[in-house]
């Protein structure tokens, strides 16, 4: 059975960030709750190793484009911004 049939849960692949963040951040919270079987303990983690993972490919995915957008546009960064004490 598909992991997005097995429980109901769509596939992380088509979450965007916010939706795999809220998702982890729920499922660690259940977990820290100490209300979970060990089996949904473990369910609960693998799928949270997912959604860490999916969380970390669209922040990497974000900050290429930004470094893209730079390069093309010779944008500072946020740090050349308050190099000089003046952000703007």
């Amino acid at each position: 059975m598909t992991e997005a049939g097995e429980n109901n849960l769509p596939d992380v692949s088509t979450l965007s960030f916010e939706q795999a963040l809220e998702e982890l951040e729920r499922l660690t919270a259940q977990m820290a709750s100490g209300n979970v079987t060990l089996e949904e303990s473990v369910r609960s983690y693998e799928r949270g190793a997912k959604l860490l993972q999916r969380c970390r490919s669209e922040l990497t995915r974000a900050r290429e484009a930004i470094e893209r957008i730079r390069a093309e546009t010779g944008a500072p960064t946020v740090a050349d911004s308050y190099a000089d004490g003046d952000p703007f």
